[in-house]
């Protein structure tokens, strides 16, 4: 089966969008996970909690996880930390 888009892993992290989880104080003083890298070829990796397990089964029509898809969160004030740096479509 095509896809219409595949993951490149070869991509690099490049770009930090936002603020690091230290900075937003979602860490406890850990720089550790959550966090939004923009990668070298304009994608986006995302690090959250998997809660792929908790949602997989009331996901909303239309809505379908794909074999190697994984569910992630974040916290909201990640992303609204970010938007300065996420370019327009």
């Amino acid at each position: 089966m095509v896809r219409g888009w595949e993951a490149d892993p070869s991509a690099s992290l490049e770009k930090r969008l936002g603020k690091s989880a230290k900075e937003l104080g979602t860490s406890e003083g850990r720089d550790e996970c959550p966090d939004i890298w923009q990668l070298s070829n304009g994608d986006i990796a995302v690090i959250g909690r998997d809660l792929t397990e908790h949602y997989s089964d009331r996901l909303p029509d239309g809505v379908t996880l794909g074999p190697g898809e994984r569910l992630v969160v974040i916290p909201g004030l990640m992303l609204s930390a970010a938007k300065a740096d996420i370019t327009d479509a």
